[in-house]
């Protein structure tokens, strides 16, 4: 286990500033230490472990924005760590995998991860990766001025739904959490913003940042799926997400309300 120490992390005035933690779970020394100096030296704060048991021991005792995942590593392997990591913390997950392992690359997906990236691959890509991810999770730098200035924030109501897009929250009508992966409430945040609009999958991509590949419109069809079995009464026959057949989605709010 190593922690790369970020040289830019600094305070000043009234900001306070804290650049984003990475941590890198991977078994192959080179690529874990090639993935982790080159992160640090983009300006992350970057630890290493190379099980998922050593990054759970380091997960006591820090936190972090974002996990690169592995996913064929011996003993406990990154789907399963994954699925432990993100029960515990709202941090954004990236799983790394083998090439041709399609279905170990929608399973993640379907576990709530916010990306993939297929093994071998350019270190460039990985950054480009991380960068896209931690654009959709909670920022790290929080002006302290802001704290205190920070009112109700933005608030958005969907049928007995309360959505607060700041505080990155969904409630329902007695007042519970629903519990939401960041990808969700990213797609669910997207929709609100963007109610009663035809939405194709390529624009809801966008939006929410995610690197146009193959799979990209299959990763945008299982976030709304799952999107859809947390806040429609019945799935099948959705009352706000529903599709267009052959153009995409739109989410149906009476009078306009959510723009």
């Amino acid at each position: 286990m190593m922690f790369i120490p970020n040289l830019l992390s600094a305070e000043s005035g009234s900001e306070s500033i804290v650049r984003a933690r990475i941590v890198v779970v991977e078994d192959e020394p080179d690529l874990r230490e090639a993935v982790a100096e080159y992160l640090g030296a983009s300006g992350y704060e970057v630890a290493m472990a190379e099980s998922a048991a050593e990054a759970r021991t380091l997960l006591e005792t820090q936190s972090f924005h974002l996990a690169i995942l592995d996913i064929a590593m011996p003993g406990e392997d990154g789907l399963s760590f994954g699925r432990w990591l993100r029960s515990k913390t709202p941090i954004g997950i990236i799983y790394a995998t083998a090439a041709g392992t399609a279905l170990d690359r929608i399973v993640g997906l379907e576990l709530g991860a916010d990306d993939y990236i297929v093994k071998p691959y350019e270190l460039r890509e990985v950054l480009a990766r991380v960068r896209s991810v931690l654009r959709r999770v909670p920022q790290p730098t929080v002006p302290q001025a802001a704290k205190a200035e920070t009112g109700a924030g933005r608030r958005l109501s969907f049928g007995s739904f309360q959505a607060d897009l700041d505080g990155r929250l969904v409630t329902g009508a007695n007042g519970a959490v629903i519990d939401m992966a960041k990808s969700e409430f990213d797609v669910l945040e997207v929709f609100l913003t963007r109610a009663n609009r035809l939405l194709t999958r390529a624009a809801i991509s966008e939006a929410i940042g995610f690197v146009e590949d193959p799979e990209s419109s299959r990763a945008v069809d299982i976030r709304i799926m799952r999107l859809r079995k947390k806040i429609e009464a019945d799935p099948a026959n959705p009352k706000f997400l529903r599709t267009v057949r052959g153009e995409g989605y739109i989410f149906s709010l009476p009078n306009g309300d959510g723009n």
